[in-house]
């Protein structure tokens, strides 16, 4: 399966979806050294954005957002790509501040993408590929 997408931050990435039906706010629910969803109101509570295609609605909050996201990038706490609904100027600077592609938009609903499923995100062309998988969850083709 693929989405046709808007691309924002250019960047071509491969790995692991998080996802969430609930908007994030990056200065206040995300611990910015470990990467972890500290807010306890939050569906991702616990759960560690570091290393993952990060896909949400949208972002809510103050503009210092994007300076959460620098700030987890330089923690090496960043997610390698973030998908989301309508991407705002917060998310959007973030991203270009700590290149991290970044793509909204999508022609198909994300909901269709599953935590754990490994996805492709060419924030080049504007594509999200679902890539097959073995049983374990790791990718058939993985970026060198």
């Amino acid at each position: 399966m693929r989405m046709k997408c808007r691309a924002i931050v250019k960047g071509i990435v491969e790995g692991e979806v998080l996802i969430t039906k609930q908007p994030i706010n990056f200065l206040t629910m995300i611990d910015l050294k470990s990467g972890i969803v500290k807010d306890d109101r939050h569906d991702l509570y616990k759960k560690k954005i570091a290393n993952k295609v990060f896909v949400f609605p949208n972002a809510v909050g103050s503009s210092v957002g994007a300076y959460s996201i620098y700030a987890l990038k330089g923690n090496n706490v960043a997610p390698k790509a973030i998908v989301c609904n309508k991407a705002d100027i917060t998310t959007a600077s973030g991203c270009a501040i700590a290149n991290i592609p970044l793509v909204d938009s999508p022609d198909s609903d994300l909901l269709v993408i599953n935590s754990g499923r490994w996805v492709r995100v060419d924030a080049i062309n504007g594509i999200i590929k679902l890539l097959p998988t073995f049983s374990a969850g790791r990718p058939v083709r993985p970026l060198p």
